[in-house]
């Protein structure tokens, strides 16, 4: 029976299982077969404050998607277009270009991490890399405070879309990610019996079960039952229809790019309607050390920029963009200089991300870099500064204070100070 459950990538069958556990012990006494999203949306809208974290591994040169230095040594051959809002951005990202009313550019980025591994973390947790503590990421932190408020949520509160995003940390695999493959595919999870057949079944193993207990055999019986019983929970619930991007029009996906990335935005836009309160989803290809132009303009900036502007669009049209921050971001940015194989190389020193959604004032630039993008002009952000503005912008009390294994408190978004000018 359980080589039908296997593991979903990111996350061992112990995990999983524990994950699914630890939901369970969220959700309480309203999880039961035959929950729907019809019969509890008027809830989940209440409550449904999420994250959507579009992760650009390798680090993206934002100065030439954000941030351009045309007619400058350092620019490249990328001009500016203007936008909806008051900044200009990189002429191949047209569609974002009439979404940035609804997004800000925080242009004053400012790390010490230009190592892939490092950066990733730090950019993940607000936390530089501590062989003695493991901290929890974004994704672990929201799913955690936002979870308890929508108990009607049946599906992971944490789904990392076509990549293995960063763990749970101290707070355990309980909100470890929920990896699921861009079409919404969950390995091995999938039922090949009709729903009927499902429920003889369990109710056959039910009845040895109760003999097996019967028997005494110890707690660790009935907690395989109690496991066993919230996996089926998950496979009958109506919600895991949210994972089904197959099932959107044509039209739709196209719209979104028929691609990993394209379809995991949809996927992701089709979670946070579920009321999932944290989706990352993963695009890399931006580690551009030769050729970054031919690259971007071919390759990587055609893809993000139908995926994100629909993204940024549809949420809005369906009313849930104010409730919903989208954060752009990857592990750093890329040298000023570009080098002699016609790349850039790994550079923390001045960079920028995109934020928006979720009371965010959007169409300005916050921060800036002088003329050539060696240095920040203004006040310089971090990790922790950006995870407290987005924690901010969902509610979440910055007072919140975690308990590592070891009894050492600390404070949600290690301390960081909120971006006050994404806000005012």
């Amino acid at each position: 029976m359980w080589s039908r459950f296997a593991t979903p990538v990111g996350m061992n069958r112990r995990h999983f299982m524990s994950h699914m556990a630890g939901a369970a012990t969220m959700m309480g006494a309203s999880l039961s077969l035959g929950h729907s999203l019809r019969v509890h949306a008027d809830t989940l809208k209440k409550n449904r404050k999420s994250c959507v974290l579009l992760w650009m591994g390798g680090g993206p040169s934002s100065m030439d998607i954000w941030d351009l230095k045309p007619g400058t040594d350092n620019g490249g051959p990328f001009k500016t277009i203007s936008t909806s809002g008051d900044v200009e951005i990189c002429e191949h990202m047209p569609l974002m270009a009439k979404q940035m009313h609804h997004m800000a550019i925080v242009r004053s980025m400012s790390t010490r991490e230009a190592d892939h591994n490092r950066g990733r973390y730090y950019m993940h947790t607000g936390y530089v890399p501590d062989a003695n503590v493991d901290y929890p990421s974004y994704g672990a932190v929201i799913a955690h405070e936002l979870m308890v408020q929508r108990p009607e949520l049946e599906i992971p509160p944490f789904v990392s879309v076509g990549g293995a995003s960063e763990g749970p940390g101290f707070l355990g695999m309980s909100w470890a990610p929920f990896s699921v493959s861009s079409n919404g595919r969950v390995r091995n999870l999938e039922m090949s019996l009709a729903k009927d057949r499902l429920m003889q079944r369990q109710i056959a193993l039910k009845t040895i079960e109760d003999s097996f207990i019967g028997q005494k055999r110890g707690g660790v019986v009935e907690d395989h039952r109690k496991v066993l019983g919230k996996t089926f929970d998950l496979l009958t619930s109506a919600q895991m229809q949210a994972f089904e991007v197959d099932k959107e029009p044509k039209e739709v996906k196209e719209k979104y790019g028929e691609n990993n990335f394209g379809q995991g935005c949809l996927l992701a836009r089709r979670l946070v309607e579920a009321g999932v309160p944290f989706v990352e989803v993963d695009l890399g290809g931006w580690d551009n050390h030769q050729g970054i132009f031919r690259t971007l303009e071919n390759d990587r900036l055609p893809v993000l920029d139908r995926a994100m502007a629909s993204l940024t669009e549809d949420l809005e049209q369906r009313g849930l963009l104010q409730d919903t921050v989208i954060v752009w971001m990857g592990e750093f940015g890329r040298t000023p200089r570009i080098n002699a194989d016609a790349g850039r190389d790994h550079w923390a020193r001045a960079w920028s991300v995109v934020v928006g959604g979720g009371g965010i004032k959007g169409g300005q630039a916050v921060g800036g870099t002088n003329e050539d993008g060696t240095e920040i002009t203004g006040d310089p952000y971090s990790s922790e500064d950006l995870m407290a503005s987005v924690c901010h912008a969902l509610g979440i009390s910055l007072e919140t204070t975690f308990t590592s294994k070891s009894g050492r408190p600390m404070k949600i978004a290690n301390s960081g100070k909120i971006i006050k000018d994404l806000f005012t």
